[in-house]
């Protein structure tokens, strides 16, 4: 996977939290929320507006596009179901949560939808 791709799926995935957490979500809640510089995150957050992933409003508001949305909804999926995953087996939640995030954004369409289905058959 191309570091690109992981990198925009958490800018995206990050920008669907704090606006589910916060309601509405800035640069600097990015920036806060991944630990990276106001700079870096005004470019990556440019890129994602050329992509049409990101409206940037006036007020400085992000908003998702539905290109966006779905690839943020996406990996937030993938991202609840490795952590509960994990949990279930025994991994401390910490790591946990650590290892989801690595995995969400190399994690192949067809083995979500199989550990999604197994999920739900055995262990929900």
């Amino acid at each position: 996977m191309a570091d690109g791709r992981r990198s925009s799926e958490d800018y995206l995935e990050a920008i669907l939290m704090i606006r589910e957490k916060k309601g509405n979500c800035r640069s600097v809640d990015v920036a806060t929320h991944l630990g990276f510089s106001k700079p870096s995150v005004s470019v990556a957050v440019s890129k994602l507006v050329e992509n049409g992933c990101v409206e940037r409003r006036d007020d400085g508001q992000l908003m998702l596009t539905e290109k966006g949305m779905a690839i943020a909804r996406s990996t937030l999926d993938k991202h609840h179901l490795l952590t509960d995953l994990f949990c279930a087996l025994g991994v401390s939640p910490d790591t946990a949560e650590h290892d989801a995030c690595l995995i969400e954004h190399s994690l192949s369409e067809e083995t979500y939808e199989k550990l999604r289905g197994f999920w739900q058959e055995h262990l929900a």
